[in-house]
């Protein structure tokens, strides 16, 4: 990660680690007491193709190679792209947004970049989000993958530890962004599941929203029998489109899971420059053929 950090600082480009070891290391003390098998960087949109470059000399290969035509299509429609490395697979995410962009949750990434802290790894000085913004930022994450694993609710845990965030600042900004209810999940399942207290500045407001207390409970009876959510299935995009507490969210999750292209649908078919307009049918029939399997 610092090899990586190093080549990209020489070329004036700013990039933020925030979950592996950069989070091992600040919110648990020591890099050794929480396993991670990848880096994770936060990088801005416009600097993604220099730092592909850069990758690539570095040994980094492209996970899935997107066709040069399609390049900016992608950057403008997607939100990550993962490399190997002969050290091993998926190693590193370069990240310009926070989910892909149908989940419709537009986070602020350049406040996220102004508002970063520095730290201290492996003796190395390096940039990560600041606590309110990774709280929210892991939130997110755990709620994407519907909270399947209690290593993130651990992570949430250890900043809630630190006992002197700006509530205020936080619960303004879920509500601004749309995501008060996935935050509310998160803490309720934090405190049931790890027995972490809620923040005592929103324990009122977690507590009264009841759709939130509702989700938990669904939870948290699925954990221990093992009941999943498959992110290819019908139940997984009604869940999430449930987990959303404004409507206009909703129908844009819905609009931008319907017409907004990807990977698949540039490896389905390969269309030249011209044609590219197109790719959103294509997405909407891979999509009708999916749901038509189950």
């Amino acid at each position: 990660m610092i090899r990586i950090l190093d080549r990209l600082a020489a070329m004036g480009i700013e990039a933020i680690p925030y979950k592996g070891i950069v989070l091992s290391e600040v919110y648990y003390g020591d890099m050794a007491l929480r396993q991670s098998g990848d880096m994770d960087l936060f990088v801005r949109r416009h600097d993604v193709a220099p730092i592909q470059s850069a990758i690539r000399q570095l040994g980094y290969v492209l996970r899935v190679p997107v066709p040069d035509d399609a390049a900016e299509d992608y950057i403008a429609s997607g939100y990550e792209c993962t490399f190997d490395s002969p050290a091993g697979r998926n190693l590193l995410e370069l990240q310009w947004a926070l989910e892909p962009r149908f989940y419709a949750v537009d986070f602020d990434m350049d406040g996220l970049f102004q508002r970063a802290v520095n730290v201290t790894v492996a003796g190395r000085r390096v940039k990560t989000p600041s606590p309110e913004d990774l709280l929210l930022v892991l939130s997110v994450h755990a709620a994407k993958h519907v909270w399947g694993r209690l290593i993130w609710l651990c992570d949430i845990a250890q900043i809630l530890k630190l006992g002197n965030l700006n509530w205020d600042w936080v619960q303004a900004h879920a509500r601004n962004f749309g995501i008060e209810r996935i935050l509310h999940v998160t803490l309720l399942l934090v405190n049931r599941l790890l027995a972490t207290a809620m923040p005592a500045p929103i324990e009122k407001s977690i507590l009264a929203d009841r759709a939130a207390r509702a989700f938990a409970d669904e939870i948290d009876l699925a954990a221990p029998r093992g009941v999943s959510y498959e992110e290819e299935q019908i139940s997984y995009f009604r869940f999430m489109m449930r987990l959303r507490e404004r409507k206009m969210d909703r129908l844009r999750f819905l609009a931008r899971l319907t017409f907004t292209p990807g990977p698949g649908e540039w490896e389905a078919v390969r269309l030249p420059k011209a044609l590219f307009p197109l790719y959103r049918l294509v997405r909407l029939g891979r999509l009708a053929s999916r749901f038509a399997r189950g």
